[in-house]
């Protein structure tokens, strides 16, 4: 203390008076929860800007394997340091301003028989986590629900003709996901990618798949931010296990 959010205030030179807020150990479906409480701030105050920041610094969990924590070393071949920041507002000025989605709708679930399916606890060697083995088989039995719930007032229930911005939480959840709705493996094409190169950066990593996605829509020609398609949706899972749900619209890629 004091804490990132007053070390950035000083480095932006913002005003002092701006309003801040700090989140800690909320795990890998923050970066949902960020955007979510973002969003409400900027629909409910009008003409604010909300400067959102994640940050992640995973290496503090990194040591030698010890024979009674055997998980934890699946936790330290994953998990990667990393840092994204975005803007969220209401009502964007286009002149001066460009968006890169809209951010429809957003909502929050505990799924069932979950609470210790990954732990976090600070110990004498600092920071550990222990995941359960069917980490992966609890998310993609209540993938579908989640994203029924999501897209039944939009009338969609084709999971692939919408883009996908899912937090990478490792190959294995990748894998039932995409076999637990019949994804096509383009449609994970960036969150894959984004995992490759940087690893499970927690709360960051749905930041990174979002920049990661417009930019190849711009590449690969497509008429939208979401690999030319309208309607998306972001998922974080984390500690809980908590899910995190956005359902996303792209907007038009202009020259």
């Amino acid at each position: 203390m004091p804490g990132a959010d007053y070390q950035l205030t000083k480095m932006l030179g913002l005003r002092p008076s701006i309003k801040r807020l700090m989140m800690y150990q909320q795990g890998c479906f923050a970066g949902g929860t960020v955007l979510r409480l973002a969003k409400d701030l900027a629909e409910n105050n009008r003409g604010a800007r909300v400067l959102v920041v994640c940050s992640e610094i995973t290496a503090v969990t990194f040591r030698g394997p010890h024979e009674s924590h055997l998980d934890s070393l699946v936790g330290q071949a994953l998990f990667g340091d990393g840092v994204a920041a975005v803007i969220i507002g209401a009502d964007p000025d286009v002149s001066v301003e460009r968006p890169l989605f809209q951010l429809v709708s957003a909502s929050h679930t505990i799924l069932p028989d979950s609470e210790s399916a990954i732990d976090g606890d600070l110990r004498e060697v600092g920071l550990t986590f222990h995941l359960l083995k069917d980490v992966s088989g609890l998310i993609s039995k209540n993938i579908e629900r989640a994203l029924e719930d999501a897209f039944k007032p939009l009338g969609i229930d084709d999971w692939n003709s919408i883009f996908w911005v899912a937090h990478p939480g490792g190959l294995a959840i990748l894998d039932m996901v995409e076999a637990k709705v019949k994804l096509n493996k383009e449609r994970m094409r960036a969150t894959r990618h984004v995992l490759s190169e940087y690893g499970n950066m927690s709360s960051a990593c749905v930041l990174f798949i979002m920049d990661e996605m417009r930019k190849r829509s711009t590449e690969d020609g497509h008429t939208t931010t979401g690999e030319g398609m309208d309607w998306g949706i972001l998922f974080g899972f984390g500690p809980g296990l908590t899910v995190e749900t956005v359902v996303l619209h792209s907007v038009p890629i202009t020259a």
